[in-house]
């Protein structure tokens, strides 16, 4: 199966008839309806979708095949998923967030900090959420050029210049 990106999630349902609340996980959030049909993660199911209207946090969206709030109820928490080769190519210095999750990261004198566990991003930058060797806890690195200079997803890794203090 190609791989999957996950491009947004249900949170619920809108209303009393059948709408759902949807997340938009893309650059552009109403992008989410044209790489439709999105599945689940186990590709068990699959849906057309149609924006409504914008709504905080989101869209209130019609599924193909959920017609009640029950159905809409049912869905809520579940992530959905496009197959990578229907994404835009990105410009050289953007990245998915799945390219990134796993790489090993380096600082700028090759010691090795750990590994990319998720990608964050709470408003402002995206933070790497990094996890390694000699690390109590995840530590939060801001994925900003000055911090992250380089990132070699052919070498899986990412060299970082951590602010002072982080570690």
């Amino acid at each position: 199966m190609d791989e999957m990106i996950c491009v947004g999630s249900i949170g619920g349902a809108f209303g009393v008839n059948g709408e759902v609340r949807l997340k938009s996980y893309c650059a552009e959030p109403s992008d989410i309806a044209d790489y439709a049909p999105l599945s689940t993660e186990d590709g068990a199911r699959t849906f057309s979708v149609t924006l409504t209207r914008p709504i905080t946090n989101g869209f209130a969206a019609r599924l193909g095949g959920v017609a009640t709030k029950e159905q809409a109820d049912a869905l809520k928490g579940v992530r959905l998923y496009v197959a990578r080769d229907r994404l835009p190519d990105l410009p050289d210095d953007e990245y998915y967030h799945s390219d990134l999750i796993g790489l090993t990261v380096l600082d700028t004198g090759g010691t090795v900090l750990g590994k990319v566990k998720a990608v964050l991003n709470h408003g402002a930058d995206d933070l790497l959420e990094v996890m390694g060797p000699g690390l109590k806890q995840s530590i939060l690195l801001p994925f900003t050029l000055a911090v992250v200079p380089t990132v070699d997803l052919e070498s899986g890794r990412i060299i970082a210049d951590p602010p002072e203090g982080l570690l």
